[in-house]
């Protein structure tokens, strides 16, 4: 099952397709974002990898459940910022 499959399938089991709107996820993005941060923040050691981790599967959940609920495949996506990018920087 391709991951997108799988973050629908957890949406829908938890009811969250019915709930979350484009502002809503946008929204989450920008809190999962800055509990991100905040691993770094919080220590100027060594960062506790296994929070960081869960927190970019957060950012990353949310980020591609928007590409799902607006139908974009999320590796297109990237690809047209590649794309982009390169138009502006190389």
């Amino acid at each position: 099952m391709a991951i997108s499959d799988e973050i629908q399938q957890l949406r829908i089991d938890c009811g969250w397709d019915q709930t979350d709107t484009p502002a809503i996820l946008a929204k989450s993005v920008f809190a999962e974002a800055g509990e991100l941060l905040e691993c770094f923040i919080q220590t100027e050691e060594t960062p506790d990898w296994d929070a960081v981790k869960s927190e970019v599967a957060d950012v990353l959940m949310y980020a591609m459940s928007i590409c799902i609920d607006q139908g974009w495949d999320a590796e297109e996506v990237i690809r047209e910022k590649f794309a982009d990018v390169r138009r502006r920087y190389l």
